[in-house]
This record gives structure tokens, C-alpha cells and sequence, in this order.
């Protein structure tokens, strides 16, 4: 229902046109899936120190797919980095457990939607599959 509430926003702030609203919703989807491809690209690849590289690159290119492609990338990257933190305070208290890291994923996350290239995280070696 937030999803849904927050397109509907989007929409009105932007005045976006009915055609304009189906191609932001199809920007979306497309988004969100470049960002399905680059998770399962990383869990593919089990490469060390890879991980601010698929975080860049799967931003980067839910971005090229247009404002709602980076609206999904966005949403998607922020709720990646939150879950894990509020499951990791419930589960061991206030330790500060990964918030470094999760800090880091979210430079990267704004490098790539930002249309800059990813590779600036590409580890070395990385099959170029990737």
C-alpha cells in the first residue's frame, strides 16, 4: 500500500500525464528488475569484495531506465540497507553491528543512480561476465 500511496504521490507532484504515469510505472518495473539482476549476479559470482560494484551497477542501471527506474532503485537500495540493521538491533542489540558497511553499499548505491560508472568499484579479477 506505501508503494502504491507513493507512485500515486509521485505522480501528482510531478504532474505526470496519464501516458507519462504508465511509463513511469514501466521505468519502475524495469528498475527493479535490473536491480534483481545485479543481486543475482553478485550471489552468482561469490566474488570477494565485489559487493559496492553490484550495488553501483544494478543502481546505475535501473537509473538509465528514467526518473522511475531510479525512484525503484532508490526504494529498493534504502529498504536493503534498513531491514538488515533494524533485524540485526533486534537481534544483538545496539552494537553498530555493519552500519559502516551498510553506509558504504549506500555510496555506491548513489554513485551508480547518479550515472556515474560503476566500475570505480569493480574489485580486480572479476570475471568480465559481470
Amino acid at each position: 500500500m506505501k508503494l502504491f500511496t507513493s507512485l500515486v504521490f509521485c505522480s501528482l507532484a510531478l504532474g505526470v500525464s496519464s501516458q507519462g504515469w504508465f511509463d513511469f510505472i514501466g521505468q519502475a518495473y524495469d528498475g527493479a528488475k535490473d536491480m534483481g539482476k545485479a543481486y543475482s549476479d553478485m550471489r552468482e559470482a561469490n566474488y570477494k569484495n565485489s559487493d559496492k560494484y553490484f550495488h553501483a551497477r544494478g543502481n546505475y542501471d535501473a537509473a538509465q531506465r528514467g526518473p522511475g527506474g531510479a525512484w525503484a532503485a532508490e526504494k529498493i537500495s534504502d529498504f536493503r540497507e534498513t531491514y538488515p540493521r533494524l533485524t540485526d538491533f533486534v537481534k544483538h542489540g545496539d552494537s553498530g553491528h555493519g552500519l559502516e558497511d551498510s553506509l558504504a553499499d549506500q555510496e555506491a548505491n548513489k554513485w551508480g543512480r547518479s550515472g556515474q560508472d560503476p566500475n570505480r568499484y569493480r574489485p580486480p579479477g572479476l570475471p568480465d561476465k559481470y
